[in-house]
């Protein structure tokens, strides 16, 4: 079983910026589609963005134009660089790997966002 250990959060002033790393304890070119994913308290987890094997990605539209969302295969990485923080970006941020055939998911512990106004 694949283990992702995330890393990079932390507390910024809004407007700043933070690069959060997913590091695999194994290949990640088994999974299909890698993605980051937040949870802020008392809401659900969402989807920030995701990245299919060939490099195509999706974001949601709350963090588009700021967030990007990449991936090195070789080093068994995702990455998500985030600039121009807003407050409503404070969450705790999930790596997600996933793998369609077959069926097989694997998350993160979670690294923690505060942005502070």
């Amino acid at each position: 079983q694949v283990q992702l250990v995330e890393s990079g959060g932390g507390l910024v002033q809004a407007g700043g910026s933070l690069r959060l790393s997913c590091a695999a304890s194994a290949s990640i070119f088994s999974f299909d589609l890698m993605g980051w994913y937040r949870q802020a308290p008392g809401k659900q987890r969402e989807l920030v963005a995701t990245i299919t094997k060939r490099g195509n990605t999706n974001y949601a539209e709350s963090v588009k134009g700021r967030f990007t969302i990449s991936r090195d295969n070789a080093k068994n990485a995702v990455y998500l660089e985030m600039n121009s923080l807003k407050p409503e970006d404070t969450a705790a941020y999930y790596c997600n790997g996933r793998a369609l055939a077959p069926w097989r998911e694997v998350w993160g512990q979670g690294t923690l966002v505060t942005v502070s106004s």
